[in-house]
């Protein structure tokens, strides 16, 4: 019979094997249920896991003997420590009377009976004949096929054709181009000779000459209105000043211990392991190197050199120059100061132009200032008058019809049994386990329907006592 593992008996696909990577080296008989990567793989002989260079974790014991005594424990000076004093609650008192649960929701709210909403979507109506349906479309009946002929292509011979005739090798280029001789372009450029008119310029604009001033008119000014003061006093009496009412009480009290310092009778040691161990040593100064006297020769210094005592001097006459000396020339004439930029330039005199103002159309004004703006000229008050609401009124709306509760849910729901995946209990039903691989997974062995029966009846008995 065949073996059946708990992937394969899983109904619902939540539970599987325990697979362990520990079987990766072995070598079973038996097949994977999971994976045919054991079936199609070839193993390959001579094959070992690699070995770990890591260390071992060995403890290496100490030889001598540890001392446990530290500069800390040796200088540190226990002190009596005290827990500090909790804060004491205070206890609680309720108070005495009844507490008003009644909510203005409670008071202003009155029940209403609401009947059901009743749908006014009208009945789905099926309106069905006996009659056979045509299917027969009308594209089939309109349609006609046509008798559809190959066309002629159209598209010229492309070929290329070489030529009879033999290669001469000139271009059209060569052939139209007529070499001409270089002649200079005449230009076209004006002059930048300046020309002066003889006519008096004439500064007087169509502003100046159309302008027609006009005068203006009295500004309108209204009279201020009187301050007059309320005669009724001033109610300042605010929410805040009328619904608090100050209670006394008591400031709290701080339980922050006193910042008082820890000291001791003991004297300080201020011995430590670096004062009683370090041994001063003896310091030499350092020994400075004295430069010795420089002492001059006694003996005379030959100051002679070779090129002095091998040089033979020769008598050689100066080299002569053939060029001629360069004689000034002057002239008896006075210098002429005068140059062509000081004849043809004569210097003009210029003035300055003044700048044209436009005259001014409004005189300024030299009393004071009245902060009267238009707005305020001319502005009419008026009594407000409140915007009537257009919102309907928020009242519930009621039907005599009675609610219809039925859903689609409701009428076409089908209830299902509800199955239990029998690989959801330790030992599954109708199963006997039979071994395990290497690879965790468990194999169960079917039952026939005779002990399949019997096992039923057992707990159905078990369940009923």
């Amino acid at each position: 019979m065949k073996r059946l593992c708990i992937c394969e008996i899983c109904s619902c696909g939540r539970h599987r094997c325990p697979h362990r990577p520990t079987a990766l080296y072995g070598k079973p008989n038996m097949t994977c249920v999971l994976t045919e990567y054991t079936e199609k793989y070839p193993a390959y002989g001579g094959y070992n896991p690699p070995q770990s260079l890591k260390p071992k974790p060995v403890n290496h014991g100490d030889r001598g003997r540890m001392d446990g005594t530290t500069t800390f424990k040796t200088d540190f000076i226990p002190y009596v420590v005290t827990r500090r004093p909790g804060k004491q609650q205070a206890e609680y008192k309720p108070k005495p009377g009844d507490i008003d649960l009644g909510t203005t929701y409670k008071q202003d709210y009155s029940l209403y009976e609401v009947q059901p909403f009743a749908p006014s979507r009208p009945s789905e109506r099926v309106y069905a004949t006996g009659h056979k349906m045509d299917t027969v479309p009308t594209y089939k009946e309109d349609f006609r096929q046509w008798e559809m002929c190959k066309r002629e292509l159209k598209k010229p011979d492309l070929t290329y054709h070489p030529p009879d005739a033999k290669f001469d090798g000139h271009t059209t280029f060569q052939d139209d181009f007529l070499p001409r001789g270089l002649a200079p372009r005449q230009s076209f450029k004006p002059s930048s000779i300046p020309k002066i008119s003889d006519t008096p310029f004439d500064g007087v604009t169509s502003n100046q000459q159309c302008y027609v001033s006009h005068p203006l008119e009295a500004r309108w000014v209204k009279v201020p209105e009187p301050y007059k003061p309320s005669s009724q006093p001033l109610q300042d009496l605010t929410t805040n000043r009328r619904d608090y009412q100050g209670l006394p009480g008591q400031l709290p009290q701080s339980y922050k211990p006193n910042p008082g310092k820890v000291t001791s009778d003991v004297p300080f040691q201020s011995s430590t392991e670096f004062k009683e161990r370090f041994q001063q040593w003896p310091v030499s100064l350092p020994q400075l190197h004295k430069s010795l006297q420089y002492v001059s020769p006694t003996e005379h210094m030959d100051m002679s050199t070779t090129s002095g005592a091998d040089y033979v001097q020769h008598n050689i006459q100066p080299f002569i120059s053939a060029k001629p000396f360069n004689r000034p020339t002057k002239s008896s004439a006075p210098f002429q100061v005068c140059t062509t930029m000081r004849d043809d330039y004569q210097p003009w005199e210029v003035k300055r132009q003044a700048m044209i103002k436009k005259p001014e159309e409004m005189p300024r004004a030299t009393g004071q200032m009245d902060h009267l703006t238009t707005f305020k000229a001319h502005f009419t008050p008026h009594e407000l008058q409140p915007n009537v609401s257009f919102k309907p009124a928020h009242a519930p709306m009621r039907a005599d019809a009675p609610m219809e509760g039925g859903t689609m849910y409701s009428t076409e729901f089908t209830p299902k049994r509800i199955s239990v995946c029998p690989a959801s209990y330790d030992s599954p039903p109708g199963f006997v386990f039979e071994d395990s691989d290497d690879r965790g997974h468990r194999f169960y062995r079917k039952l026939p329907s005779k002990d399949m029966n019997k096992m039923a009846a057992g707990m159905a008995v078990a369940v009923v006592s």
